[in-house]
């Protein structure tokens, strides 16, 4: 089995990496900064590293990458601070980063027409409804309104907001290329990989946040990647992620 991962020099993408290299599934990692890899990941021969600023190839080039690949995993995000700046990463270009990724992903695997449909695993968050309406019943409409705003005036939420939708409507079930899984943790934290659930839809007002390792994020994306029945359960949907014990508020 193999895989390509998007965003590994990140917090969760560099765990993801481990945890694929530690299952034994050969990998390779686009990353603009090679040499931000930790050695005990750029030294392991299951890890090939491409050299790469995902925007500046094409669609081609992309596809000779995914070629060969089982499964494709994107935790690409934005930077939210600049510098010593805080939070001035979030007016920052690119704006659209992960919903230009998320496409770019999609037509390089059309292109590729594999046999067996590839599996394309979406990090994004808990904060993006299901463009399916099946989070209404937590989200009421002064929750929606603010959502809205939020998507309307801060350009990492928006892209998060389009990339899921893309997905969701553009791409859905129908391609016979593509079979997808668009992650949605709740608050990240640091912390050892433990139990935690997997639920259907957001479980709680957006003001009141759970929280879920980092390392569980990843284990659960690994699942995706290597366990057929993991799969089999959520593909084509936006599971919810949170710890089983969450820390005292």
């Amino acid at each position: 089995m193999r895989a390509l991962v998007l965003g590994g020099s990140g917090n969760v993408g560099r765990l993801v990496l481990q945890q694929l290299l530690e299952r034994g599934i050969q990998v390779r990692a686009l990353v603009r900064t090679p040499e931000a890899m930790p050695n005990t990941l750029s030294a392991n021969p299951s890890l090939s590293i491409i050299k790469a600023n995902l925007l500046d190839l094409s669609v081609d080039d992309l596809a000779s990458h995914v070629k060969g690949c089982d499964a494709v995993i994107c935790t690409l995000g934005h930077n939210m601070n600049y510098g010593r700046i805080p939070a001035l990463g979030v007016w920052l270009n690119p704006r659209d980063l992960v919903v230009k990724a998320t496409k770019m992903i999609c037509d390089s695997i059309n292109e590729v027409q594999p046999e067996s449909p590839i599996r394309f695993i979406l990090l994004n968050t808990v904060g993006v409804l299901n463009p399916d309406g099946s989070d209404k019943h937590v989200r009421g409409g002064a929750e929606r309104g603010l959502v809205s705003l939020l998507t309307a005036l801060l350009p990492p939420y928006t892209d998060s907001v389009r990339s899921a939708q893309y997905i969701s409507t553009q791409v859905g079930a129908k391609s016979k290329f593509i079979e997808w899984c668009t992650v949605r943790p709740d608050g990240f934290i640091d912390g050892e990989i433990s139990e935690y659930k997997v639920l259907d839809s957001v479980q709680h007002a957006f003001y009141t946040p759970d929280k879920i390792t980092k390392a569980n994020i990843a284990h659960f994306m690994c699942e995706l990647v290597e366990n057929p029945k993991t799969w089999e359960e959520w593909k084509f949907k936006m599971p919810v992620l949170i710890d089983t014990n969450q820390p005292s508020k």
